[in-house]
């Protein structure tokens, strides 16, 4: 498995660009909260004695997300959890409506053409375009950057941040071959 270090770096690599970082700060949520809609739509129970547990698919995408942000870096994984929390919060308001498909599939391709529109300016193709990996890595880069914002994880940015421009140059040398 690769390190957190590994993941944040490969995407960065390609998420370089001030533009590109702040078209991801809103394509990314909307994304993932698109999804979070469309996976919240249907509901199965659970019952353990007299007590009855709702679940939906979104709260078990979650759950494993969770656990793979948590084995890459404990500090991130806690800012996802208060991530998920109010995704799946507001989730919750939108999936029980009649049209939840038709606004899903509305809030997911806005987000998509916002990202696309930050790839223009970064002149690079998405990272889950070599990389499927970048679209579970992609939410937890923004909590890293938050983090970064904030003052926090100095050291982690101080460490991913060398390699992202080396990952870069390595990319535009093959390109140029």
């Amino acid at each position: 498995m690769k390190t957190i270090e590994e993941q944040l770096s490969q995407y960065k690599c390609v998420h370089l660009n001030r533009i590109n970082i702040q078209t991801h700060f809103v394509g990314i949520p909307l994304i993932i909260w698109a999804i979070t809609i469309l996976l919240s739509i249907s509901t199965f129970d659970v019952t353990l004695g007299n007590i009855t547990f709702s679940y939906t698919p979104a709260i078990i995408f979650f759950l494993v997300s969770l656990l793979y942000y948590f084995k890459l870096h404990i500090n991130l994984a806690f800012g996802m959890v208060i991530y998920i929390c109010v995704n799946l919060y507001l989730a919750s308001l939108i999936s029980p409506m009649e049209h939840a498909v038709s606004i899903a599939i509305a809030i997911f391709v806005i987000g998509w053409i916002i990202q696309f529109i930050g790839h223009y300016y970064e002149k690079a193709k998405p990272a889950f375009f070599d990389d499927i990996m970048g679209l579970i890595i992609g939410p937890l880069f923004l909590m890293a950057e938050l983090y970064f914002i904030l003052g926090l994880e100095k050291q982690l940015d101080e460490r991913i941040k060398p390699m992202a421009i080396d990952k870069r140059r390595a990319i535009e040398r093959a390109n140029q071959n």
